[in-house]
This record gives C-alpha cells, sequence and structure tokens, in this order.
C-alpha cells in the first residue's frame, strides 16, 4: 500500500533524505523541524507546529539526534492529544531511551517501532540504506508500508524496543574502530612512501578490507572531499552510547574503550567535522 498521509518529524541531512523518499513512494507527508522549512523536501508540506503533524497522520517518523530530543518530541505528540497511533524512530538514541520511549507510548495506546538506519545519506537517496527495526507482530505489520517507503532494505531484528537500537550501536562501534584504525594504518603507510590508492587497492581484495576501505577512504579521504554527512560527534555520541549499553550487559569493552577515547579526542577538537576527518586527525598524532 501507498499513499496516505504520515507525518515527518526532524529534517537533517539524513531526515530530509527519508523524508524524500516516503514522498517518492506516494506519502502524503506533513513535515516539521525546529530550524525551519528550508530543508522539507519537495512535495511534503511544512507543519510549523509539532501539534500539526501530530494532528495530520496516524503514523509519525523520527529521526532526531539523540534519545533526549526523541522523548521530547515523542512527549510533544502525546500532549498534542491527537490522532498518532504509531511513532517510527529512526533516530539512534540507545537501548534505554528506546525502551522507555516505548513505555511511555505504549501508557496511551501508541505502537513504538525502534527503527534506527544505516547506509549514509548516499545510501538514503538510493534507497539502499539498511533500516533494522524492532516491535511486536502487530505493530510492524501496521506500519510495514512507511517502512517500504523508507528503505528498499528493512530487517526486523527482533520484537522488543531497544533491540534494533543494539544492532545499530555495535554496527557503528565496529565502523568506528575500522575506520580509526584504517587511519592509522594509512599513516603508518604513507610514512613509509606508499601511496595510499595502491594500498587500497591491495586491501579491497584482501583480508583487511572493510566499509573504511572500500568506501570512506575511497570517496571521502582519498578524494579530499570529507563529505559523507554524518558529523564526527554524531559518532562519538553512538560510540559512548555503546559503551553505557555494554556496561549495563556487563560484557567486554576493551576494544570499545579504545575506540571511544579516540573518537573523543576528535569529536572535543573538531565537533562539526564529517566523520571522515578521522583521518587527518589521526595521522597528526591527535589520537595519541
Amino acid at each position: 500500500m501507498t499513499g496516505g498521509a504520515v507525518g515527518f518529524v526532524g529534517l537533517g541531512n539524513m531526515g530530509s533524505a527519508l523524508a524524500a523518499n516516503l514522498v517518492g513512494a506516494g506519502f502524503d507527508v506533513v513535515a516539521h523541524d525546529v530550524a525551519g522549512p528550508d530543508r522539507c523536501p519537495d512535495g511534503a508540506t511544512f507543519a510549523p507546529e509539532l501539534g500539526d503533524v501530530a494532528g495530520a497522520a496516524d503514523v509519525v517518523v523520527l529521526s532526531l539526534p539523540d534519545g533526549s530530543a526523541s522523548e521530547q518530541v515523542t512527549g510533544a505528540l502525546l500532549a498534542a492529544g491527537a490522532r498518532v497511533a504509531h511513532v517510527v524512530d529512526t533516530s539512534t538514541v540507545g537501548v534505554g531511551a528506546a525502551r522507555r520511549i516505548a513505555a511511555a507510548l505504549g501508557e496511551r495506546g501508541v505502537g513504538y517501532v525502534d527503527a534506527p538506519v544505516s547506509g549514509g545519506v548516499a545510501g538514503a537517496k538510493a534507497r539502499t540504506l539498511t533500516v533494522m527495526y524492532a516491535a511486536p507482530d502487530d505493530t510492524c505489520t501496521a506500519v510495514e508500508p512507511v517502512l517500504a517507503g523508507l528503505s528498499d532494505r528493512r530487517r526486523r531484528v527482533g520484537e522488543e524496543p531497544g533491540m534494533a537500537q543494539a544492532v545499530k550501536l555495535l554496527n557503528n562501534f565496529l565502523s568506528a574502530t575500522a575506520l580509526a584504525a584504517t587511519s592509522e594504518a594509512m599513516a603508518f603507510a604513507e610514512a613509509v612512501g606508499l601511496d595510499m590508492g595502491t594500498v587500497l587497492d591491495v586491501l579491497n581484495v584482501s583480508s583487511g578490507r572493510s566499509a573504511a576501505t572500500e568506501d570512506k577512504f575511497l570517496h571521502h579521504v582519498v578524494t579530499g572531499t570529507y563529505a559523507s554527512g554524518f558529523a564526527s560527534a554524531l559518532m562519538a555520541k553512538d560510540v559512548r552510547l555503546y559503551l553505557d549499553s555494554v556496561g549495563e550487559q556487563g560484557t567486554p569493552a576493551a576494544f570499545g574503550r579504545l575506540t571511544g577515547e579516540v573518537w573523543r579526542r576528535f569529536a572535543e577538537a573538531d565537533p562539526d567535522a564529517d566523520f571522515t576527518r578521522i583521518h587527518p586527525f589521526v595521522a597528526s598524532g591527535g589520537a595519541r
């Protein structure tokens, strides 16, 4: 099924791309962002107030920077007392926040779908972004058309809110570790006079390949564009959320602590930098 009204809150780099996907899938999108209408995609209607979103759609999609923002927005949607029946949260909020939000919404009879995404802004625009989601069967069935409108790649990972957050956090921990480690390895390669492009060619047909070598370095570091659309502060936040969740579970965190420290230093030095700029930061000795 396509068509119908869908609310959307949060029109940052990722949110504006996802909202545009819903428009392209045939939905009437009513969107809101605290920064105003500048990033509202063509074909969507901008709502000046959150209450306007709550009154227009049964399903509201969130794309927000953190758990605090998601909790505030869902609280405001509930306060509006409107028609919202389901919330699909594509934000990376952490396991605990997802559980709290689901509980608060559930008390009012509103279904919550924990649905973070991975693949970057380019992946969102190409509809190759992965939507990993967790919710009970009936909730998933109710929002499946909206999930399909967001991306062509979707995978249900469980029934309980927080499960998809766990997958997203461990994914970003692995991504952050690979990117930082590759930055260190490339600093070594260049120090001995190797050409980065040549090294990447070898790595990408060898056992050291990763998304860092196959994507981030090829498309952003070698080219000097550093334009993935994901800020260093957001990656540092995600690794911190991962470590918080690991601590709650009591599982090992030796590598996590090392990765977290590197990203903490980078984010403190340049919070708005594209996260692929970790390479020059590491290469210059900033991670020591």
